[in-house]
């Protein structure tokens, strides 16, 4: 079993300030997501767990919050794709 937890800290000035994920054979077991839109945040970590860290990625990478030209499920995005490049 390859179980591993991964903490990112989002970049672009989003909400959220930090992003605690819990993978399990590149399965999404836990997202805990620090400050941030509470009910967005309860809402994101409920729809990704099990789903699948490329799955994640292709689905929230690139999503935009107003005027910024990042997210916070697209910081999402890129924390499962640095995870990926350091493991």
């Amino acid at each position: 079993m390859n179980k591993r937890q991964f903490t990112y800290i989002p970049q672009g000035g989003v909400c959220s300030r930090q992003m605690i994920i819990d993978i399990e054979n590149d399965v999404i077991t836990n997202l805990e997501i620090v400050r941030g839109c509470q009910g967005n945040s309860q809402g994101v970590a409920a729809l990704i767990k099990g789903m699948a860290v490329d799955e994640a990625i292709s689905r929230l990478e690139g999503i935009t919050c107003g005027s910024k030209k990042t997210s916070c499920p697209d910081q999402l995005a890129q924390a499962l794709k640095k995870l990926k490049v350091e493991s």
